[in-house]
C-alpha cells in the first residue's frame, strides 16, 4: 500500500495525495526516493493550488519551498502564501541562484521583510544596485509615526516594541542560518573551508567504503576516457613520444660520438643541479596507483580533478564527486562532458547538492552520453526555452527530442492560457 501511495496512485483528492507523498518523502526510508520522484513530476495545477492555499499543511509548504525540491513555477505563489514562515524564505534567499533571486526581487512580501532582505543582500548572486534598491524600499516603507504629534511615552513604547520585535526576528534568522550551516556541513555540502583533517577523514572513509572495488582494480594504471590527446589537447601532450623520439635518438648519438672523437679538448662539464625534476599534472597522475589517484581526487586541486574525472577506473572517477573542495562550476562541466564514464553521470543526480543547480540538470539532459532513463526523468525540470533548444539538438536521441518537443508545446499552451 505504501508503494502504491508513493507512486501517487491512491484514489483520494489531489491535495491529500500531495500530503501523503510529502510525508513519505520526508519520513519513509524505503519509499522516500520514489515519493520524491513522484512529487517532482506531479500535476502542476494541483501543486500550484497547494502552494497558493494558506490552508495547506505547513509540512507540504516547507517541502515545496526547500531548495532541494523547489519548482520554479511554484515559487511566486509560495512567497506570497502567509502560511510559509519567513524563516524558510530566508533559508531560500541565502542559497538562491540567479533565476530564483529574480523571482524573489519581484515579490512584495520579500521586499517588505527586513529579515529576508538582510539575508538576500548577502547572496553573492545579488547585484549591488539590487541590494541598494532593496534597502531603499525598506526605508521608504518605514512608518512616519515619529513625524506625527503624539505623546512622548507612546513614542517611547512604540520604539521599545519595535526594537524588541527586530531583536526577536534577528534571533529567528540567526537560528535559521545556524540550522542551514549545520545541514550544509555534511559531507555532501561543505559550508566552511575544508581542513587537512577533514580531507584525511574523507579519504579514509572513501577507502573503507570502497575497499572491495579498490582491491578488484589492483594496480590498474591511469587511462583517460577518450584518450590523452582528447583529454589535454595536442599542444599540452604531443603525440610524438615513442617511434619518432626513438628514431631521432640514434643519429644524434652517432653525431655526438664522432664529434667527441674529433674534438681536441673535451667539452666542459655542466654543473649538476640539485633541484628535483618537476612533473606536470599528467605525469604526476600517471605515476600513481589506484589508491594514490583516489587520494589525489579527494585532496587535489581543480586541474587534477578535471583529469581524474575521466579516469577509466570507476572507483577513481567517482571519488572526484566526493571531493570536499568540489565546486558547483566543476560539476556543471562534468555534467556536459561526453568523455566520462556513464557511472559518473548516474552518480551526479544522486547528490542533492548538485541537483539544486539548474545548469547541472540542463547539462545532464543535453549530454548525449547521459543514459536515456536518466535524461527522461530529469526533463520535467527544464524550462520552456531549454525544452525548445533540446527538441532541436541533433546530438541527443530521437526519443529525448520528441518528448522535449511535446513538453515544450504543453508548457507553452499552459503559459498562453494564463
Amino acid at each position: 500500500m505504501m508503494q502504491f501511495a508513493a507512486r501517487g496512485a491512491l484514489q483520494v483528492p489531489a491535495a491529500e495525495n500531495i500530503e501523503i507523498l510529502v510525508h513519505l518523502a520526508r519520513h519513509n526510508k524505503v519509499f522516500g526516493d520514489l515519493a520524491r520522484m513522484t512529487l517532482a513530476g506531479w500535476d502542476e495545477k494541483a501543486c500550484l493550488a497547494a502552494a497558493s492555499d494558506p490552508r495547506t499543511s505547513l509540512e507540504v509548504l516547507e517541502y515545496f519551498i526547500s531548495p532541494d525540491n523547489l519548482r520554479p513555477k511554484l515559487l511566486p505563489h509560495l512567497l506570497e502564501n502567509a502560511t510559509v514562515p519567513e524563516v524558510e524564505i530566508a533559508k531560500l534567499a541565502r542559497s538562491a541562484l540567479r533565476d530564483t533571486i529574480e523571482v524573489m526581487l519581484k515579490s512584495p512580501r520579500v521586499r517588505a521583510s527586513e529579515s529576508v532582505v538582510e539575508v538576500l543582500r548577502t547572496n553573492p548572486y545579488v547585484k549591488k544596485e539590487e541590494a541598494a534598491e532593496l534597502v531603499r524600499g525598506l526605508k521608504a516603507a518605514e512608518p512616519v509615526a515619529a513625524q506625527e504629534p503624539s505623546a512622548a511615552s507612546e513614542t517611547s513604547s512604540d520604539e521599545v516594541a519595535s526594537t524588541a520585535s527586530e531583536e526577536a526576528l534577528s534571533e529567528v534568522v540567526e537560528a535559521a542560518d545556524t540550522e542551514a550551516v549545520a545541514e550544509e556541513s555534511s559531507p555532501e555540502e561543505p559550508a566552511v573551508p575544508i581542513s587537512a583533517a577533514g580531507e584525511d577523514h574523507a579519504v579514509s572513509s572513501y577507502m573503507k567504503d570502497h575497499a572491495d572495488d579498490i582491491a578488484a582494480e589492483g594496480e590498474k594504471p591511469f587511462q583517460a576516457i577518450g584518450g590523452i590527446v582528447e583529454l589535454l589537447g595536442s599542444e599540452y601532450f604531443p603525440v610524438t613520444q615513442t617511434a619518432e623520439v626513438a628514431s631521432a635518438v640514434a643519429p644524434v648519438q652517432t653525431a655526438a660520438a664522432s664529434s667527441s672523437a674529433a674534438a681536441a679538448k673535451p667539452a666542459p662539464a655542466k654543473p649538476a643541479s640539485n633541484a628535483p625534476e618537476r612533473k606536470n599534472t599528467l605525469q604526476k597522475i600517471n605515476s600513481l596507483d589506484v589508491k594514490g589517484r583516489i587520494q589525489l581526487a579527494l585532496k587535489g586541486n581543480k586541474e587534477e580533478r578535471s583529469i581524474l574525472i575521466r579516469d577509466g577506473t570507476k572507483v577513481v572517477s567517482l571519488a572526484v564527486l566526493e571531493a570536499p573542495k568540489l565546486s558547483d562550476g566543476e560539476v556543471e562541466k562534468f555534467a556536459s562532458q561526453k568523455n566520462v564514464l556513464e557511472a559518473v553521470l548516474r552518480q551526479i543526480p544522486l547528490k542533492r547538492r548538485f541537483m539544486k543547480n539548474y545548469i547541472v540538470v540542463r547539462n545532464l539532459v543535453a549530454n548525449p552520453r547521459t543514459p536515456l532513463d536518466l535524461g527522461l526523468g530529469l526533463m520535467k525540470n527544464l524550462l520552456i526555452a531549454d525544452l525548445k533548444n533540446l527538441s532541436a539538438n541533433k546530438e541527443v536521441s530521437e526519443t529525448i527530442r520528441k518528448l522535449a518537443l511535446k513538453m515544450y508545446k504543453q508548457k507553452l499552451e499552459a503559459a498562453n492560457k494564463k
